[in-house]
């Protein structure tokens, strides 16, 4: 279609160019001639001065006595011919210069100029080579072919098991007799499952640098277009291609934008969506064989997608890519930090331990900010004290060192974080303290960051409890210093974290006795889907004793809070001035402080020289220098 639609532009042009041609050739003949008026030859030829003339349709060439060739055109009313046989002057007449071909392509010239642009256009709105004018329905996968920056599985890291899936169906396409002697068949399709950043693409990549057969590449969304059966065309395309390039494999990207549950949504479903969907069921086992290809796919919303899609036969297996442990977490920084020099003093197994939870690509981004950090402040290579401050910038937000606060608001920050250090310090359920600040951070004017040391993979009645308590520790410390009717809005995040762990426990988790065992939440998520209709029978007196439960929990934790608070006034009252002093303690510094120590050892040494050996009171040691206002760099280390 595309080599048609070239050869009827070239063959276009060459008639435009022919026919503007023959138009200027045609009257060149008149432009050697002298031009004259009508008047002129007719009182030429009645005295005698022409000596022979030519017609030429509207046209008369005659030659003067002079010697002389000229021109005039003939007025549609005169007898040109009886005048010029009256006078005895020899006449000659000829075609016309403009034939009637000529004639009618000049005619058509606009037509066929708004042709060829229009032709241009629709060329250029469809991709130009993907089918042009008339090429909806051909497919938009690209065969990626990767001379530089190829990726292989070296460079993926921390999903071991869902690569040891897709290696096997590299090796598959590399040696199928290895499998196919014991009666083994090629898997028809691969689904990679998985949070976002956890690395689906890269693996597919990956694949494709490994199996060294064509590579097919889609998005979902490049199926559906505004036209009923489109995206049904260019699935029907890509499977024509894909069979043509046999074996290969086929990456459909995003698949729930294409996948999901038929006659779901408002009005019953979108027919288009819909059909592409069934083309693509058909495709992938219908009575046709496609032996040869393999369908990856990748989506994190895999409860969305249509059941007949996710059987065997279609999609044999399913991949689940999660978030990486410690030790996968410390390989992938590995992989990043193969470029970035790294400093003597970086440990990454130290960096994996404090970032759990970190997909892939949020370990990728950990490695990029630190650097950025150490060339902000001209280091040759990246240091802990990097990754420390990028770590804090991605989990708790930038530091805004510019915004003003008055020393009330600081003092009351102070408080209010110290509570829920001090809170998360006495219970030993509680995840350990890792930083406390009172710089303002996003979009909190305080902080304290408690890290696992171990990834969390259940949570326990008891730990929920005390995690309830260190919540609901930063309004119980600024009740305890203010009063009741001095408290502030600042604990509201922190209200909205206990209710929303209480109702886990209650709807979800079973963790009330009143309540049971039974799951509400679910039960409240698919009757609000529903548009209210159906799907949640809960009496009036259930909805009630579930609000009192909530409500229980969260007041047991602010009294155990409280009561925590109160037996460790004086270190909470230290923990609250060393926090002004200091402004960003860590964990170990906090309970130094709390002891009434000094938060460094140095610090220690020199108040034991001035004979201060025994701290009672808040420390009077020197403050860590902090950068100038507004600067959110480190100080370069030594």
């Amino acid at each position: 279609m595309g080599n048609a639609r070239n050869i009827a532009f070239w063959v276009i042009l060459f008639l435009l160019v022919l026919a503007l041609f023959n138009m200027f050739s045609g009257s060149g003949s008149s432009m050697q001639s002298q031009e004259r008026t009508f008047s002129d030859f007719v009182t030429a030829v009645e005295g005698g001065g022409v000596t022979n003339a030519t017609l030429d349709g509207e046209q008369i060439r005659f030659t003067a006595s002079d010697g002389n060739t000229y021109v005039t055109i003939k007025p549609s009313d005169a007898e040109v011919t009886k005048l010029l046989i009256e006078n005895n002057i020899p006449v000659r007449a000829e075609k016309q210069a403009q034939s009637g071909f000529q004639a009618f392509l000049l005619t058509l010239l606009p037509f066929l100029l708004l042709i060829g642009v229009w032709v241009y256009f629709m060329n250029r709105m469809q991709g130009g080579g993907k089918g042009g004018a008339m090429g909806f329905g051909k497919s938009k996968a690209k065969m990626l072919t990767e001379k530089h920056g190829r990726v292989t599985f070296d460079d993926v890291a921390g999903i071991d098991e869902a690569k040891e899936e897709l290696e096997e169906i590299v090796e598959f396409l590399r040696n199928p007799q290895k499998f196919s002697r014991l009666g083994g068949k090629i898997p028809k399709g691969a689904l990679l499952v998985g949070p976002p950043g956890t690395g689906k693409t890269l693996l597919a990549r990956a694949i494709a640098g490994e199996a060294g057969v064509p590579f097919f590449t889609i998005s979902g969304s490049d199926f559906v277009e505004m036209f009923v059966g489109v995206g049904a065309s260019r699935v029907r395309d890509m499977f024509e291609q894909a069979k043509k390039n046999a074996p290969c494999i086929v990456f459909i990207d995003e698949i729930d934008a294409v996948g999901r549950h038929r006659g779901a949504g408002y009005g019953g479903g979108n027919d288009e969506r819909e059909q592409t969907l069934n083309q693509l069921l058909v495709e992938m086992d219908g009575f046709e064989a496609n032996e040869g290809v393999i369908i990856l796919a990748a989506t994190n919303r895999k409860d969305v997608l249509d059941p007949a899609l996710l059987r065997p036969g279609r999609f044999d297996r399913n991949v689940t890519v999660g978030n990486p442990d410690i030790k996968g977490r410390e390989k992938i920084l590995g992989v990043h930090a193969r470029k970035t020099p790294l400093g003597p003093d970086v440990d990454l197994r130290i960096i994996a331990r404090g970032t759990p939870g970190f997909s892939g690509a949020d370990l990728a981004n950990l490695v990029n900010e630190a650097a950025l950090m150490a060339a902000r402040i001209g280091r040759r290579f990246v240091t802990m004290d990097d990754f420390e401050s990028a770590k804090d910038k991605v989990m708790m937000g930038a530091e805004r060192r510019s915004m003003v606060m008055t020393q009330e608001q600081k003092e009351m920050t102070a408080y209010h974080e110290a509570g829920h250090a001090v809170v998360g310090i006495s219970l030993p359920k509680c995840d350990p303290v890792y930083k406390a600040t009172i710089i303002p951070r996003g979009g909190a004017l305080g902080m304290v960051m408690s890290l696992p040391e171990f990834d969390r993979l259940n949570m326990f009645k008891e730990e929920c409890h005390q995690r309830l308590a260190m919540a609901m520790a930063g309004k119980a410390a600024e009740i305890i210093k203010y009063g009741e009717s001095e408290v502030s809005n600042g604990p509201a995040g922190d209200i909205q974290q206990a209710s929303g762990l209480a109702r886990a426990m209650v709807m979800q988790w079973g963790m009330s006795d009143l309540v049971g065992n039974i799951d509400y939440q679910e039960a409240a998520a698919g009757y609000q889907n529903n548009g209210g209709a159906g799907g949640f029978s809960v009496s009036a007196a259930t909805k009630e004793l579930i609000e009192g439960e909530v409500k229980r929990l969260i007041d047991e934790g602010y009294e155990r809070a409280r009561k925590i608070l109160t037996d460790n006034a004086e270190g909470f009252e230290r923990l609250a001035q060393g926090l002004l002093e200091y402004e960003t303690l860590t964990g170990d510094e906090i309970k130094r402080v709390m002891n009434g120590d000094a938060p460094h050892e140095d610090d220690d040494e020199d108040d034991a020289d001035q004979g201060n050996a025994s701290v009672t009171a808040i420390p009077k040691a020197k403050p860590k220098k902090s950068p100038p206002e507004g600067d959110m760099e480190p100080e370069p280390s030594a």
